[in-house]
């Protein structure tokens, strides 16, 4: 993308509400509004119907961007070899991100993201990440810095849910076998 595009893109009012969306605290706040508007100049704007598939769980071939939400809602489910149905895990409005582990690792998506409602999106390619490296290195490190927080959080997040669950499936196990007879409660 041009430079002169980005620039035109930085002083534009979309721009500067994408930048704020950008350090919402659903998103990434550790950037300024300086840095939020550089970035932004890198991305591209997209729209999403409602019922389009942004994200498909398991996709391996698309994984190259990362969706800053601008308006509208997305779902993110996620299907569970104890399911046939996919389990809808949360809804996502503005200043969500979606996609940005995918973009970091290039590995397979861990959720499907579903557009509930119209959507306008501002998307990071994996290419225009690699421009914003070679052109404003100390923002993109300031990028991949508040991307590797978030993910630090969301999977600190995780440990904290399995830890519950793990504790709420001992509870439910030590009552079950409360209610089960043994060899010395049996009736005599």
């Amino acid at each position: 993308m041009p430079s002169e595009r980005r620039a035109a893109v930085g002083a534009s009012v979309s721009a500067h509400e994408a930048a704020l969306l950008l350090r919402a605290p659903t998103a990434l706040m550790q950037l300024s509004e300086i840095e939020a508007l550089v970035v932004v100049g890198f991305m591209r704007p997209c729209q999403f119907e409602t019922g389009a598939t942004i994200i498909r769980q398991g996709e391996t071939d698309d994984t190259g961007f990362m969706v800053l939400v601008l308006s509208g809602d997305i779902t993110v489910e996620t299907v569970m070899a104890s399911r046939a149905n996919p389990a809808t895990v949360t809804v996502l409005g503005p200043g969500s991100l979606i996609g940005e582990m995918a973009l970091v690792d290039g590995g397979a998506r861990s959720a499907s993201c579903i557009a509930s409602s119209q959507v306008r999106c501002a998307v990071l390619t994996r290419e225009a990440l690699e421009a914003l490296i070679a052109e404003q290195p100390a923002v993109a490190a300031k990028l991949m810095t508040a991307v590797a927080q978030r993910l630090g959080e969301r999977l600190r997040e995780s440990g904290h849910k399995l830890q519950v669950y793990s504790n709420l499936v001992k509870t439910m196990q030590q009552e079950i076998d409360a209610l089960m007879p043994t060899p010395d409660r049996r009736l005599k």
